[in-house]
């Protein structure tokens, strides 16, 4: 999957500047992603509230300090294909995602220098 860009959450310590590299959003309490198949903004960034499904990008844990959107289904789209497959941080223990790809904080931050706009992430078994 291609990189397409990032979403930093502000003020959490901890975080590599190295982020420079991509297009980068600060991320905002109404900032939301659209997981409804139907909906014209289907995998795509909302505004929320908003009256279809969307995810929150601003959680209570530390899970989305930092989300690296991966273009699964982004730039040429199918409904009902899937939609937002994001590089972000792990829950404790490893705890498997919704379909993400997810690492520790301290590997985020060693992969942030190598992250840039048009680079893949290969996933492999």
């Amino acid at each position: 999957m291609r990189i397409v860009s990032a979403y930093l959450r502000p003020g959490r310590r901890g975080m590599s500047p190295a982020f420079a590299r991509l297009p980068v959003r600060r991320t905002r309490a109404d900032d939301g992603w659209c997981d409804a198949p139907n909906h014209p903004a289907y995998n795509r960034p909302v505004r929320l509230p908003i009256a279809a499904s969307a995810e929150g990008m601003l959680r209570t844990d530390a899970l989305y300090d930092v989300v690296v959107v991966l273009d699964w289904n982004f730039r040429a789209r199918a409904r009902g294909r899937g939609s937002a497959i994001f590089l972000h941080v792990a829950k404790p223990g490893y705890a498997p995602t919704e379909g993400c790809v997810a690492v520790s904080r301290a590997d985020m931050n060693r992969l942030s220098p190598l992250l840039r706009e048009g680079r893949r992430i290969v996933v492999v078994k």
